[in-house]
C-alpha cells in the first residue's frame, strides 16, 4: 500500500474530535510513507488532513472540479493539484492513483463516495480495501442500518464484512495494510445459487 484517498467533510463538523483525528490521520499517512489523495480542497477537515500531511512531510495529492477551484476552494500548496472537468474525472482519478479508501465524517458528497467505491469492491471492479474512520461514533447509525440491510436480505454478510472499520487513523491504517487483495464477483455468487 503507497497511497490512500480520503473522503472527509468540507467542513469540520461539530466536534473537536473530527479535526483532531483528521490531524492524526494525515500525520499517520505521512510517517507511515503513504501519499494522501483527496478531493484537494484547503477547507474542512478535507484541509486540515492535507496541511497535516505536508506538515509532517508528506506527499498530498488533489484533485478538484474546476468549479470547485473557480469557487477558490483549492488548496494550492500541495505537492500535486489536478484540476479536472467534472466530478467523475474526479472521482475516478481518485480511484485510480489510490490503493485504499478511508472514509472519515462528512456529508452526502462523503457518503456519495464511500458508497461507489464500496459497491465498486462489491462488484469486483477493483481489489482495493475500503475503510470507515468513526471518530467519535459518528458512522454507528450507518453501520446500523448495514446491519439492518443484512438481516432484510438486501446486502450479504461477506459484503459487508469488506468494509473494515476503526475508530483510530493508526489502527484503520493498520487494518487495510493488512488486507487480503480479493476480487469479488457479487454477479457470479449469484450465479452459483441459482
Amino acid at each position: 500500500m503507497k497511497s490512500v484517498c480520503v473522503y472527509c467533510g468540507s467542513s469540520p463538523g461539530n466536534r473537536p474530535e473530527y479535526a483532531e483525528g483528521a490531524r492524526l490521520l494525515g500525520r499517520a499517512l505521512a510517517e507511515g510513507g503513504l501519499t494522501l489523495v483527496y478531493g484537494g480542497g484547503k477547507v474542512g477537515l478535507m484541509g486540515i488532513v492535507a496541511d497535516a500531511v505536508l506538515e509532517h512531510g508528506g506527499r498530498a495529492v488533489g484533485i478538484i472540479p474546476e468549479a470547485l477551484m473557480q469557487k477558490e476552494v483549492g488548496h494550492r500548496g500541495l505537492t500535486e493539484l489536478h484540476v479536472v472537468r467534472n466530478m467523475h474525472e474526479r472521482k475516478q482519478m481518485m480511484a485510480d492513483r489510490a490503493d485504499a479508501f478511508v472514509a472519515m465524517p462528512g456529508g452526502v458528497g462523503t457518503f456519495e463516495e464511500l458508497f461507489e467505491t464500496f459497491t465498486w469492491l462489491q462488484l469486483g471492479y477493483h481489489a482495493k480495501p475500503v475503510g470507515l474512520l468513526n471518530l467519535a461514533g459518528f458512522y454507528d447509525g450507518m453501520l446500523g442500518f448495514l446491519s439492518h440491510a443484512v438481516q432484510e436480505g438486501f446486502l450479504k454478510q461477506v459484503h459487508a464484512d469488506l468494509l473494515h472499520v476503526g475508530d483510530t487513523p493508526a489502527g484503520l491504517l493498520t487494518q487495510l495494510a493488512g488486507a487480503p487483495r480479493v476480487r469479488v464477483d457479487k454477479w457470479q455468487e449469484a450465479r452459483d445459487q441459482t
